[in-house]
């Protein structure tokens, strides 16, 4: 007897890229918000930024 399953499946060659790790939550998550991080990391970035160009003008401003 041979180790086949005794139901053969004539569509599971059209549903295999269900199965495609392209299709896992994981990527599908990952691919939800393109460009997200870069867009957090700039942001920080230009906040900080923003606060130290700021302390420094008001420092300058409070001497005179």
């Amino acid at each position: 007897m041979s180790n086949l399953p005794l139901f053969r499946d004539p569509w599971a060659k059209r549903e295999a890229w269900r199965k495609s790790p392209v299709f896992s939550n994981r990527a599908m998550f990952r691919n939800l918000f393109p460009g997200f991080g870069i867009a957090v990391v700039a942001f920080t970035a230009y906040v900080i930024a923003d606060n130290l160009l700021l302390q420094e003008k008001d420092s300058k401003a409070a001497h005179h």
